[in-house]
């Protein structure tokens, strides 16, 4: 398989100044399995209670 562009230059900057930028990626401090996107009622509660003092006459 081919490298990705990301990959390519993260190994040209290991090769040319010896710098991994992988060690400095940290560890990761959040779950995403965790994470879920807004259901369509949910969205347009949101927006109602975002916008509601602005119609109320």
């Amino acid at each position: 398989m081919s490298n990705s562009n990301a990959k390519k230059k993260r190994l040209k900057l290991l090769r040319q100044h010896g710098k991994d930028v992988t060690l400095s990626r940290g560890s990761v401090s959040f779950s995403t399995h965790e994470r879920k996107t807004k259901t369509k009622l949910e969205a347009l509660e949101k927006m109602d209670k975002k916008y509601k003092k602005q119609f109320l006459d």
